[in-house]
């Protein structure tokens, strides 16, 4: 008979724990779902900010390069043509990249 009660604890002991288990894993997904939740609504709160910002310093990087521009233009540099390019094309891939970035994110 004590062989059986043995057996007959260890299936309750057994049984018991995996109850344990189990309940502690649906309240821990539970937990990380909120969790989840609200890290992405934090990041999403911050792509409009992030947005204006790579606005603005496109927007400074574009005057900036414009006046590099015509400076170099102004002295007749041979190399306006290549500087001119390099500053269209930056302006234009941070507006493009921050407009995508938002777009894919949001």
């Amino acid at each position: 008979m004590s062989h059986l009660n043995d057996s007959t604890m260890r299936k309750r002991i057994l049984f018991s724990t995996l109850g344990v288990f189990a309940v502690a894993t649906a309240f821990a997904q539970g937990q990380g779902l909120a969790g989840i939740n609200e890290a992405t609504s934090m990041m999403t709160s911050y792509f409009d900010p992030a947005t204006k910002l790579c606005y603005a310093i496109g927007a400074v990087l574009g005057l900036v390069g414009g006046i590099k521009t015509y400076s170099k233009f102004s002295s007749g540099d041979p190399d306006t043509s290549k500087t001119a390019a390099s500053w269209f094309f930056a302006c234009i891939f941070l507006i493009v990249a921050a407009t995508i970035l938002r777009s894919f994110f949001l």
